[in-house]
């Protein structure tokens, strides 16, 4: 069960406490875990009952001093769940950027950072064309030992330099071992936080739960969580539960295609259909890879590539970010170079992506006022 106090209620007031108290009074063998939820409307105080909870009155903690409902928990990830509708969801804000179900961020940029220069072409082109968010990749995890696994710490001060030059206001950036948390945190405090740092949790450690917890316990940086390419979706859900129990609930779901023989002749299998899902069933903003489901620059009959195809599935079914692959010379880029997308066609890009999103944003507009039409009618 989740208690869920009016706004504003301190986490550590009375209102709390005689909960609390109440709880441990009247059923001794219930846990109780204390949440604060800081969304982008307004601040929230929840209370996790757990333990065997359906003895439990429901209408003795509603009348509990501050308490605004009671929401019976209805899957296993208690915390980031929407609990069948009973529950709003709710966003964050980061460096001056909101992130919900409502919003969009598109975060270009180099899948695996390789030089200086290519980090400055590709962030003086966002700053060019007004976009404030960017992917960059210093720790790349590779099948092969042999393969380039990133420059690491080695890169962090010359991105983050950059990046407050440009303007970038948050730089997306997988990390896979404890460790690189607080190397990125020294970079940044060494470089005087030009910028700030979207933590991104890759496809191959979504069930490295040691990592979940680390990246969960600190709230510095939010978390992009990558769906496990070869796990179900209510594992990978699972496993976004584990960052939010620690305390971390500052998270975005990212679909990136998942491993099948079904997928060629794209890399992976698209799963973009899954984003209205993930919203229903979860609070968290949806973000899609492009890039990393289809894995190659190809061109349908229509003249238009996969990538762009394929955001545009992603955008008009509610996604809320885009992490896409650009490199101002692919053939030559040290790591996924065949699905990077060129400099000079990243305005088309975002011109194609505000297209699909204003269609989104009016297909809402006319199914949404039919739904509640039809949910009258009959």
């Amino acid at each position: 069960m989740i208690v869920i106090f009016n706004a504003d209620i301190d986490p550590n007031g009375e209102e709390v406490r005689s909960l609390i108290s109440y709880i441990q009074r009247y059923y001794p063998n219930i846990r109780t875990q204390v949440h604060f939820v800081e969304g982008a409307l307004r601040r929230l105080t929840e209370v996790y009952l757990i333990g065997p909870t359906e003895k439990v009155s429901h209408e003795g903690l509603e009348q509990q001093p501050g308490v605004e409902r009671v929401v019976r928990v209805s899957e296993k990830y208690r915390i980031i769940a929407r609990h069948k509708g009973q529950l709003d969801p709710h966003g964050f804000t980061y460096n001056g950027l909101t992130f919900d179900q409502e919003s969009l961020h598109v975060f270009p940029g180099l899948c695996a950072v390789d030089t200086r220069e290519n980090v400055e072409k590709v962030l003086c082109k966002l700053h060019e064309l007004g976009v404030c968010t960017a992917r960059m990749g210093a720790y790349k995890p590779r099948t092969s030992p042999y393969d380039f696994q990133g420059h690491g710490r080695d890169c962090l001060a010359y991105v983050f330099e950059l990046a407050g030059k440009y303007g970038i206001r948050v730089v997306a950036m997988e990390v896979l071992h404890e460790n690189h948390i607080q190397e990125i945190r020294d970079a940044l405090e060494l470089a005087g936080r030009p910028t700030g740092v979207m933590l991104q949790i890759g496809t191959r450690n979504a069930q490295n739960f040691e990592l979940l917890k680390s990246v969960g316990q600190q709230k510095e940086f939010p978390v992009l969580f990558k769906r496990g390419m070869g796990i179900t979706l209510e594992e990978s859900l699972n496993a976004c539960e584990y960052i939010a129990t620690e305390g971390n609930r500052n998270i975005i779901f990212c679909l990136r295609g998942v491993k099948t023989h079904l997928s060629e002749p794209h890399r992976n299998l698209v799963d973009f259909g899954h984003v209205p899902v993930i919203k229903r069933l979860t609070r968290l903003p949806v973000c899609i890879d492009p890039s990393h489901s289809v894995g190659r620059r190809e061109y349908s009959s229509d003249g238009i590539q996969d990538i762009y195809h394929v955001t545009a599935q992603g955008i008009i079914a509610g996604a809320n970010m885009v992490l896409t692959d650009f490199h101002p010379n692919p053939s030559k880029a040290l790591c996924d170079g065949p699905q990077a997308l060129l400099l000079e066609e990243m305005q088309a890009y975002l011109q194609d992506i505000k297209i699909v999103r204003d269609a989104y944003l009016k297909r809402r507009e006319l199914l949404g006022s039919l739904d509640k039409y039809l949910k009258v009618s009959y």
